[in-house]
C-alpha cells in the first residue's frame, strides 16, 4: 500500500515538474516575440482537457501609462468575432427564422440580379463572389454608415466570381450577416448576440466596440511606423460596430467561450456539423472553411482556428480538437504574430505542427 502510495505522489511530483518546466518556456519564449516583434502587450490562455492551464498578460496594455498586461485586459477582436456572428445565424437558422439554402434575396430587398444565387451559407463561408470592402480599400473608414447605407453599399459592387464557385475571405459579407440577423431577429446584431451567448455563458468583458464608453481595463492598439509605435489608426465610431468582428473580448472570456464549444451548448449538434465542416463549392471540392472558421489539419489532427486583425490588434484562436487543447492569444500591435505564437505555444503543451491556413 505505501509503495502504490509513494509511486503515486512521485508521478504526480513528476507531471507538475514538467508542466511547471513547459509553463517556464511559454514565458521565455513569448517574452522573445515581444522583443523580436516589438509587441507592447500580449495576453494567453491554454486550455488542456477542459482545465486552464495557463492564463497570463505580458507587457504593456497602455504605454504612455505603463499599465501592465492582465488576463481580464481587453482587446479588440478582429476577425475572430465572426465565429459569434455564426453562432448567432446558425441560432436563428435553429429557430425556423433563417434557411441556411435561402437565398439572401429573401430577406434583403430589390437586391441586384447578381445575388439570385447567393444563399445565406455562401455569405458565412466566404463563397459568395461579394468583393472585401477592406482589402480593395472600398469603403471610407473615416465615414459612419447606416446599416441600409451598407446595404446599398455592397450591392452596388460588381461580383468577384459566380456564387458558390470560388472562395475569398469577404468581410462584406459579414457585414450583411450582421444586417440580416437585425432585420430577422429585430435586434442589433450585438444585442442579440449578448442576449443570447454572452450573458448566458458569463462573458461578462465582452461588447461591441465603443470608443465613447468608459471601459476598464481596455487596452491601446498600436502600429509600428519605421520602428516607432505609433496609435491605432481611428475609424469611424459607427463603423466600428459591424458583424465582420468589431467586438472587445478578454483572455478570459474566451476560456468561457471554448468550453461552451467543448461542451457543444448553446446549439444542436447539426448545428455544429454545419459550422465546422468545410464548404465544398459548385465544382465538388472543399475549401478550407466552415462558418466562422478556417479548417486545417495539424499532423493527421483536427485543428479548427481564426485570426483576428484590426486598428492596432491581432489575435487567434486555435482549437485541437483530438488533443482536446486550445491556444487563446491577444496582441496590441496590428501587425503581431498572434497566429504564429499560438501554433508555436502549443506544440510546447504537445499538439503536432500545425498547417498554415490558406
Amino acid at each position: 500500500m505505501k509503495t502504490t502510495l509513494a509511486v503515486a505522489v512521485l508521478l504526480l511530483t513528476s507531471a507538475f515538474a514538467s508542466s511547471q518546466d513547459v509553463s517556464v518556456k511559454v514565458d521565455d519564449y513569448v517574452a522573445s516575440e515581444l522583443k523580436a516583434e516589438h509587441i507592447p502587450g500580449l495576453s494567453l490562455a491554454v486550455v488542456k482537457n477542459g482545465t486552464i492551464v495557463k492564463l497570463k498578460g505580458y507587457g504593456f496594455a497602455n504605454l504612455e501609462h505603463m499599465v501592465p498586461v492582465h488576463p481580464d485586459t481587453i482587446f479588440q477582436s478582429g476577425s475572430v468575432g465572426k465565429q459569434f456572428t455564426a453562432a448567432g445565424v446558425l441560432m436563428l437558422v435553429e429557430q425556423g427564422k433563417i434557411g441556411l439554402d435561402d437565398p439572401i434575396s429573401k430577406y434583403f430587398e430589390n437586391t441586384p440580379s447578381a445575388w439570385k444565387d447567393i444563399k445565406v451559407r455562401n455569405l458565412l463561408s466566404h463563397t459568395s463572389g461579394i468583393p472585401d470592402y477592406e482589402s480593395a480599400h472600398l469603403l471610407d473608414l473615416r465615414k459612419d454608415y447606416t446599416e441600409d447605407e451598407l446595404l446599398k453599399f455592397a450591392e452596388q459592387l460588381p461580383l468577384d466570381f459566380a456564387p458558390g464557385s470560388k472562395w475569398k475571405y469577404s468581410n462584406t459579407g459579414y457585414v450583411l450577416l450582421g444586417i440580416l440577423i437585425h432585420k430577422v431577429s429585430g435586434q442589433f446584431y450585438g444585442d442579440f448576440l449578448r442576449d443570447h451567448i454572452w450573458q448566458p455563458l458569463g462573458m461578462e468583458a465582452t461588447r461591441i466596440i465603443s470608443e465613447n464608453d468608459i471601459v476598464p481595463n481596455r487596452a491601446d492598439g498600436y502600429r509600428n511606423v519605421k520602428g516607432e509605435w505609433k496609435h491605432q489608426e481611428w475609424v469611424a465610431p459607427q463603423l466600428n460596430t459591424t458583424a465582420d468582428g468589431s467586438l472587445y473580448l478578454t483572455a478570459i472570456d474566451m476560456v468561457k467561450w471554448d468550453a461552451a464549444l467543448r461542451a457543444r451548448k448553446l446549439l444542436k449538434p447539426s448545428s455544429y456539423d454545419a459550422w465546422w465542416t468545410p464548404m465544398k463549392l459548385s465544382d465538388g471540392s472543399s475549401t478550407h472553411y466552415g462558418f466562422g472558421w478556417f479548417l486545417e489539419s495539424a499532423g493527421r489532427e483536427k485543428l479548427i482556428e481564426h485570426t483576428g486583425q484590426w486598428q492596432g490588434f491581432m489575435s487567434h484562436i486555435a482549437r485541437y480538437v483530438d488533443e482536446d487543447l486550445t491556444v487563446i492569444v491577444f496582441a496590441n500591435l496590428e501587425d503581431g504574430d498572434t497566429k504564429k505564437i499560438a501554433h508555436a505555444v502549443a506544440e510546447m503543451y504537445g499538439a503536432p505542427g500545425a498547417k498554415e491556413s490558406k
